[in-house]
């Protein structure tokens, strides 16, 4: 087993010809046990995501990757982490805010455009565009070179995720389930509308009566979850490639403090309640390794937990530096002429 420490995480972050990437491969159950249930999410004309394979086995996504990082990102707000990293945060309405690690496209949203940080962001990926150089971007927003950004409305500057997790479910069965929603009294023998207009928009959902709650609605075959026959399996990768590729004059550096950052992303422990009727914790009797994959395949385990992330992220975002925190403003007029912009 390789230890992870200074010379290694060196090989990792400026060695052309140290490891390719980092992977991990997880083994998560439900709370309730292996023959549980689980909720994946549904998508809009699809409903669950679950793919078939040529053998036939079924394999539903139980966490993409756009949700993974959201769900990881944030983790720099928290201590011991928030120190890794510039606080950003945009308020808005009646003293209201938002942490720019909560934001969908980090620096490249409409958000960001929306406030003062507008002109800096616009000409931090301008200095990636003209030099390959995203520093001043890791000095605004570093975690938008850990998950990725595409300025796609401006400059078309786009950088690929670091960090990339999925979870997925294999060898799945889908199950429907059906409700009736009950009145709790007869609003009808109140008087509060006719026993006709009753009958006429029960189990109607789109009937005023029904939206309201004041008659019978059935639900019938709505998706009822998955049972997982196989392994629920997350896996982790960070691409050492795309990281070897981040330029400038402080390239060493810059690559030493996004890999940390990276690489606490990717140890710090994750809340495994993905949203109701599915949640998920690592599974015991299944160990997970981190594995260092070379260029030409071979494998080899490193001993990497969050503590030595932790200690490693420091040690790089102190030589790096940290970016200033600020607070800024939502400023609608910016937004409104960002959004007369050509789209």
């Amino acid at each position: 087993m390789t230890v992870f420490d200074t010379d290694f995480a060196e090989r990792c972050a400026n060695d052309r010809a140290g490891p390719v990437a980092l992977t991990l491969r997880q083994t998560l159950l439900p709370v309730e046990g292996g023959d549980s249930v689980i909720f994946p999410p549904t998508y809009a004309g699809i409903g669950y995501n679950i793919d078939t394979l040529s053998d036939g086995t079924r394999v539903a996504t139980v966490d993409s990757v756009g949700s993974q990082a959201n769900r990881m990102e944030p983790v720099f707000e928290e201590e011991p982490y928030a120190a890794l990293v510039p606080q950003v945060t945009i308020t808005y309405g009646n003293d209201r805010s938002i942490s720019i690690l909560r934001v969908g496209h980090r620096l490249g949203d409409a958000l960001v455009r929306s406030t003062a940080l507008a002109e800096e962001a616009n000409a931090a990926f301008t200095t990636f565009l003209d030099t390959a150089d995203p520093a001043p971007i890791a000095r605004l927003a570093p975690t938008s070179l850990v998950f990725g950004v595409w300025d796609s409305r401006d400059t078309q500057a786009k950088l690929p995720r670091i960090v990339q997790s999925v979870i997925r479910a294999w060898d799945v069965d889908e199950l429907k389930q059906s409700a009736q929603y009950i009145p709790p009294i007869n609003y009808a023998e109140l008087g509060t509308f006719s026993e006709a207009e009753q009958k006429k928009q029960e189990g109607n959902t789109k009937g005023p009566l029904a939206q309201r709650g004041f008659v019978h609605v059935p639900a019938p075959e709505a998706h009822g979850g998955i049972v997982v026959h196989g392994d629920i399996h997350r896996t982790v990768t960070v691409n050492l490639v795309a990281l070897r590729r981040l330029g400038g004059d402080d390239a060493p550096a810059l690559r030493r403090y996004v890999l940390g950052l990276a690489l606490v992303a990717a140890t710090a422990p994750l809340d495994g309640f993905l949203r109701q009727g599915c949640l998920l914790t690592p599974d015991p009797d299944a160990e997970a390794e981190w594995t260092a994959v070379a260029r030409d395949g071979a494998r080899e385990t490193v001993a990497l937990d969050a503590d030595a992330a932790l200690t490693f992220a420091r040690e790089a975002s102190t030589e790096f530096g940290v970016g200033e925190s600020r607070t800024v403003s939502f400023d609608k007029d910016l937004a409104k002429a960002d959004a007369a912009k050509k789209g």
